[in-house]
């Protein structure tokens, strides 16, 4: 039996774990602190996914040792921690890695695969991506993602082996286009929950998630990533569902904040919001590659600048006319 380790006992790592059992394989879950282990080995459930009873032989440890020997590895954990999480691999076997966090590191500006490859020069390196909340995927709600790697065998072994009838797995050559895709919706997630707490309507959020898909499409290509990708499952799939749901965390932060909420209590009441970090890395990326993202630097001033959204929003609604398509693709 083909071994899966899953390293993160959060929302999703619990989801991809309990998927990677669904598909036969035999499953531990690795958390650095032991007190949340003790608790999900007790419980058999967690409070991310409320309801939902992890089956008892799946392995869940603190002792990093257990996750030794896989044919893949999950990296489950926040961006923050990527670094670290992979630097505790050096000496392990730990088969194809699979890194599900969406972000970029703090300091470098880098893509996570690369945070990775950085500390474990040679090994296989996948990345998984697009519309997926961990609390349907523990519920086996059908979903499809999408996996990128520079190793197209090892991306077509990972969606061999967790590809389901409720978990679809499509394939993808293009890492950098998967990865900014997955990093900047969380940003757009935040101005969306933003817009939605200041009850301004749908349109207005149409208008953001369409606007926003071409701020993603225009950093990504200056990056080298390929435009398509962002009409897909890590570009406007991950985006529509990040925006429209109430389980995107990015979008519970960004309502609250909207709704008059101060940033550092609405992220202690949300817990990690992805978007709240990448917001500041992609505004500093946009300068790097000199790209206008216009919904970025107004959700920063938000964040960062103490401004006020209803005046952001303004700012966005009054700039200059200008054409909607710059390129061939409309959608840029």
């Amino acid at each position: 039996m083909a071994k899966l380790s899953v390293l993160g006992t959060g929302g999703w790592g619990i989801a991809l774990a309990m998927n990677g059992k669904s598909c036969g394989m035999d499953v531990v879950m690795w958390s650095l602190f032991e007190d949340e282990v003790k608790a999900l080995q007790s419980s058999r459930e967690s409070r991310l996914l409320s309801g939902i009873k992890i089956p008892e032989d799946i392995e869940i440890t603190n002792d990093l040792s257990r996750a030794d020997n896989a044919d893949i590895t999950i990296i489950a954990v926040p961006s923050f921690a990527v670094r670290e999480t992979a630097a505790r691999l050096k000496s392990f076997n730990t088969g194809i890695i699979v890194n599900v966090a969406k972000g970029f590191e703090k300091g470098s500006m880098k893509c996570l695969s690369d945070v990775i490859g950085e500390e474990l020069p040679g090994r296989k390196i996948v990345v998984l991506s697009g519309p997926s909340h961990a609390e349907e995927v523990a519920r086996a709600v059908p979903t499809s993602v999408v996996v990128s790697s520079y190793d197209a065998e090892a991306a077509g072994y990972v969606q061999k082996m967790l590809m389901g009838p409720k978990f679809r797995i499509y394939t993808n050559s293009d890492v950098t286009g998967v990865e900014v895709g997955g990093a900047i919706k969380n940003v757009i997630a935040v101005a969306a929950g933003i817009e939605n707490g200041l009850e301004v309507g749908d349109n207005t959020r149409a208008a953001l998630i369409t606007r926003g898909l071409a701020e993603m499409a225009r950093l990504g290509v200056a990056m080298g990533a390929d435009r398509n990708t962002f009409m897909g499952l890590s570009g406007l799939g991950d985006l529509i569902v990040t925006c429209m749901s109430v389980h995107s965390r990015n979008n519970r932060f960004g309502n609250l904040v909207g709704k008059g909420v101060p940033v550092k209590e609405a992220l202690s009441q949300v817990g990690t919001v992805e978007g709240y970090y990448a917001t500041e890395i992609v505004m500093r990326l946009a300068e790097k590659y000199g790209v206008d993202m216009p919904i970025t630097a107004e959700c920063y001033s938000v964040l960062y600048n103490g401004a006020d959204p209803l005046a952001a929003l303004s700012n966005l609604m009054t700039r200059p006319g200008r054409p909607e398509c710059e390129t061939e693709t409309p959608w840029m």
